[in-house]
Order: structure tokens, then C-alpha cells, then sequence
């Protein structure tokens, strides 16, 4: 390890500590998610002072950090409790939005004149996306979680994330979509198999190891997880998957496998996990994500101010919007609150992004009015999408 990535990595890691401490010390006057915070800090450090720079380890560590997070998005989904009808209408409402937004992306890439049709698959699918991890602790917060509205908004955010995953791993997996295609099929056959698995007796000897060692140096039942994640990324690199679904894949598994364990143990369980993921590699990811943010395309083409709102309206109008009108009867506000709540986006932007600038298939101007209208959308929507809900209620 070099000089220069010790010195990045610690300037990194000193943005990461900083960042939520920062967010609790201006939640007075305004309250910003640490993640939109982290990102600041990466455009900061990076492209605007220069202080760090990413190198091949710095980037393994940003690409680790993003599995973490798709991993961790995975634990969080009940599919128990949105399956049925939650989880049809969130499917109805998405394909809509995937439809309307892949127009919307080939409009973007004639008039941009971006290299090929998968240009504007791209920015069609960043409008498809919900953040999942980002509405999930503001639900829990607000008490939402344990409402029918927030049943629907889980389902329509859960669908959020694994669509546009699955879109990339079929789009942009090979250049034979048709195969991808079946290799995707055997993917969830496996998936399915572990799944089965899961719900099996478990031997007793290594439930009692699980147990044992979730308060020593063992710590068996994290070992397993990581090794388990590990695995499922294997698989989907080895059969030319995009190694996010399998992340995503393997959090849904593993949540099935702990579903078996006590609630004191599940929950520690879960605690120790977010520890490693959100105390060191998803906001790592974000600030690397950041450093790669073309400040240079702002500055010289003013016109992105004006594509960044237009984008922002694009999220509510094709992504909330139709799954606020494919949801079940509710009231007006209400429906406006969960158009607002499903609009709300920014992990899979970022990552979609960074896969086109990489591969050259996206304008890094594009990209960064894409990721500017997500971090606004993360300030702006979920908190108007409270207050509609509040006004609800007082009504």
C-alpha cells in the first residue's frame, strides 16, 4: 500500500466519521441524511481540493462498500409481510414507471447525443429507482413501519431496488441478452434453493455455535453472512450477472435464515452487520462516489442546472406518480405522500451513473445532473411526503 492511498484513505475515513456528526450538529436548522452529507465530502476532498484521489485499493474498498449496501437493502425486505397484494400493485406501478422511463431515456440520449441505446437505458433505468435504504430508518422514525401506508411504501421501495438491478444484470450483464436471460433464470433457481434451505430444521449443534458466539471473538453467525454474500457475488460474476443482484439476492436469503433465530439474537445479529456496513463500507462508498462526481462538467456547462430539476420532476412525475395511482384505495393526500416517499432516490443512481460514465455509455454531465437531482429529491421529497401524512391524520 502506497504513501498516497494511505493518505486518501485516512482523509476518506476522516469524511465518513465526520459526516453524521456534522448532520447532528445542523439538524436544528435543516436535517440532511448523512448520505447526501458523505457525498459533499467526496466532491470536496476529490475533484474541488484534491486531498484524495482513488487508487485500485481505495476503489475495491468503494466497490465492496456498494455489495455491503445492496447486501444490507436485501436483509431489510419482509417479503412475508408484502407479499400478495402490496407486492402486485408495487409491480404494476414500477412497470409502468419502466416503460415511460426508458422513453424518457431514449428522448434524453437523441438530444444528447449519447453513444448508443443502452445510454438512454441507463438514464431511464435511474429514474426506475427507489432508496430503499434511505426511507426505511425515516419510516421506522416517523412510526410508518407498522401502517398499512407503510406496507405500500415498503413494497413499492422494495421493488424500486430489485428492478432496476435485475434490468441491469439483463441489459447490461453480456452482449446476449437472450442468455442473460436464462442464466438469470438458474441464478433464482439457486436463490430459491437457499431459500428452501433456509426454512429447513437447523442442525442443532451449529445453532447453539450461532448462538454461543454472537457475544465472543467467534462471531460465527457474521463469519457465515459474509462468507454467504461472498459466495452469491462469486456466483453472479461467474455466470456474467451483475454482481449486485447477487449481494442483493444473498441479504433476502440470509434474512430468511435468521428468521428462525430468537428476536434478541436476530436483532444483534442484524446490529453487528450494520456496524461493519454502515460504519465503515457504504459510507466509504458514498464518498468515493463523490471524489468521482465531474465538478468540472458543472462548471463548464452551466446547463446542467437546468437538466437537474428537470430530472427531479421526472422522478416524481414517472416514478411516483404511477405507483401512487396503482396502489390500493386511499385517500388523495395519502397517495400524493407515497408519490412523493417513492420518488425519493440516490444509492442505484449513483451506481448506475458510475457503470455508464465507466463504460463510457453516459455523458459525465448527465450523470452528474442525475445525481444532483437525487440528492435533492432525498432532502426535499420524503420530508414533504411527511408532512402530506401528518395533514392526513389531522384531517
Amino acid at each position: 500500500m502506497t504513501e498516497t492511498t494511505l493518505s486518501s484513505l485516512v482523509v476518506i475515513l476522516a469524511a465518513v466519521a465526520l459526516a453524521p456528526m456534522l448532520a447532528d450538529l445542523i439538524s436544528p436548522v435543516i436535517r440532511l441524511p448523512a448520505v447526501i452529507l458523505e457525498i459533499l465530502a467526496g466532491v470536496l476532498i476529490g475533484p474541488a481540493l484534491g486531498w484524495a484521489e482513488a487508487d485500485d485499493i481505495i476503489n475495491f474498498l468503494s466497490a465492496l462498500g456498494l455489495c455491503t449496501l445492496m447486501f444490507l437493502a436485501g436483509l431489510e425486505i419482509d417479503l412475508q409481510r408484502i407479499r400478495g397484494g402490496p407486492l402486485r400493485r408495487a409491480l404494476t406501478g414500477w412497470g409502468i414507471t419502466f416503460v415511460a422511463a426508458l422513453a424518457l431515456g431514449a428522448f434524453v440520449a437523441s438530444v444528447d447525443g449519447m453513444a448508443d441505446a443502452q445510454s438512454g437505458f441507463l438514464v431511464g433505468l435511474a429514474v426506475t429507482t427507489t432508496a430503499f435504504g434511505i426511507l426505511l430508518p425515516i419510516l421506522h422514525d416517523s412510526g410508518e413501519l407498522a401502517t398499512r401506508f407503510g406496507t405500500e411504501v415498503l413494497a413499492g421501495s422494495a421493488i424500486g431496488e430489485l428492478g432496476p438491478i435485475v434490468a441491469i444484470a439483463v441489459l447490461f450483464g453480456s452482449d446476449a441478452p437472450g442468455r442473460t436471460v436464462l442464466v438469470l433464470l438458474a441464478f433464482v433457481a439457486v436463490v430459491i434453493l437457499t431459500s428452501f434451505l433456509a426454512h429447513r430444521e437447523r442442525n442443532l449443534r451449529i445453532s447453539r455455535m450461532i448462538e454461543t458466539t454472537l457475544t465472543t471473538s467467534g462471531q460465527v453467525a457474521i463469519r457465515l453472512a459474509v462468507l454467504f454474500l461472498a459466495a452469491m457475488v462469486w456466483l453472479a460474476s461467474e455466470l456474467g450477472l451483475d454482481v449486485l443482484l447477487g449481494a442483493f439476492a444473498a441479504g433476502m436469503v440470509t434474512k430468511l435464515f435468521a428468521g428462525g433465530a430468537n428476536r434478541r439474537d436476530v436483532e444483534m445479529f442484524e446490529s453487528k452487520l450494520d456496524a461493519i456496513g454502515f460504519g465503515f463500507l457504504v459510507p466509504l462508498f458514498f464518498v468515493v462516489s463523490g471524489m468521482k462526481f465531474d465538478l468540472d462538467s458543472v462548471v463548464d456547462d452551466p446547463l446542467i442546472l437546468l437538466i437537474g430539476p428537470a430530472f427531479l420532476v421526472a422522478f416524481l412525475v414517472l416514478r411516483g406518480i404511477p405507483a401512487a395511482f396503482t396502489t390500493r384505495p386511499m385517500p388523495m393526500r395519502d397517495r400524493a405522500a407515497l408519490a412523493f416517499y417513492l420518488a425519493t432516490q440516490l444509492p442505484l443512481v449513483v451506481v448506475i451513473t458510475s457503470i455508464g460514465v465507466e463504460t463510457k455509455r453516459l455523458d459525465p454531465s448527465t450523470a452528474a445532473a442525475l445525481v444532483a437531482a437525487a440528492m435533492v429529491s432525498v432532502l426535499a421529497y420524503p420530508m414533504i411526503g411527511a408532512r402530506l401524512r401528518r395533514h392526513g391524520a389531522a384531517a
